[in-house]
């Protein structure tokens, strides 16, 4: 008997449990739609946040509620992207694809180095021993910790310890901008190919001494490009609201610290600008 009472007291508690969940579930219960699963599975799964949002499921969420289009994922092919729009009966749209520039080019063969840092092999590491050693203070540091963080295989170091940003595996994740010490990264269309390689506010001759390639606030590239181009604290700076597609600016820099950077043949620089030839760490005083 005691046996049979506490069965049917379980079993009544149990009914009881289930009835709360059904009503509980009724209750709560939050329509997902079935579109967002299909829609996700759609995309390339690389969750960058080039599109806007933190990730590849939160965009097919705003795909499925219409608050964007195909078009923003600039990872995804155009086949991709036409695809989802079919399947969303909605217009694909149109995103320039962006990438990360770096404003500097002051590789080992053209910039020097007054203090050897030993340590960690960080470019955040080294900036906090005055500033990283490096003769430019603006300089990138060429310890790679933009090309450990990027998830994509974007960023590659060369052999003078400058990233180079491969444009096609490039997401615009912005990982590189935040974990560069001397904020030299940053976010631009692809078709801002005229570039200002240098972020040094000095000025004259002196720049020279420190890197090969800096601007030496000459003005020559806004003297050719006046509505364009203009000087700002010793560093020419581009108005990319205006036409910028043109190589005019970069001619008669004579340090090449303004460049074009074109799609096939990689950077460009002016007729004026001065070769470098160097392929070996560059010491002091040597030049």
């Amino acid at each position: 008997m005691t046996i049979l009472i506490a069965l049917l007291a379980l079993g009544g508690l149990t009914l009881l449990l289930a009835l709360m969940l059904i009503i509980a579930n009724k209750k709560l219960y939050v329509y997902e739609d079935p579109r967002i699963d299909v829609v996700e599975g759609m995309l390339p799964h690389a969750n960058c946040g080039a599109c806007g949002y933190p990730g590849c499921r939160p965009f097919a969420e705003a795909l499925v509620k219409e608050e964007t289009l195909p078009g923003k994922c600039t990872v995804s092919s155009e086949e991709g992207r036409k695809e989802i729009a079919s399947y969303l009966g909605v217009d694909a749209g149109s995103e320039e694809k962006r990438v990360a520039r770096l404003a500097c080019a002051g590789g080992i063969n053209v910039a020097i180095n007054r203090a050897n840092y030993e340590g960690m092999s960080s470019c955040r590491g080294a900036a906090l021993i005055s500033g990283g050693g490096k003769g430019c203070s603006w300089g990138c540091l060429g310890h790679g910790d933009c090309e450990v963080v990027c998830d994509f295989d974007a960023i590659s170091m060369n052999a003078f310890g400058i990233p180079v940003v491969d444009e096609a595996k490039c997401t615009a994740c912005g990982d590189c901008v935040e974990v560069c010490p001397k904020d030299l990264f940053s976010i631009h269309p692809i078709s801002h190919r005229l570039w200002v390689a240098c972020k040094s506010l000095d000025a004259g001759d002196g720049v020279l001494e420190d890197c090969e390639v800096g601007c030496t606030a000459c003005g020559k590239c806004a003297m050719d490009a006046p509505n364009l181009i203009s000087m700002v604290h010793n560093l020419a700076v581009i108005d990319y609201s205006k036409n910028h597609q043109t190589q005019v600016p970069i001619q008669r820099c004579p340090t090449g610290a303004i460049v074009w950077i074109d799609e096939k043949e990689g950077v460009i620089k002016g007729a004026e600008a001065k070769k470098i030839i160097r392929k070996g760490k560059l010491k002091m005083g040597e030049s």
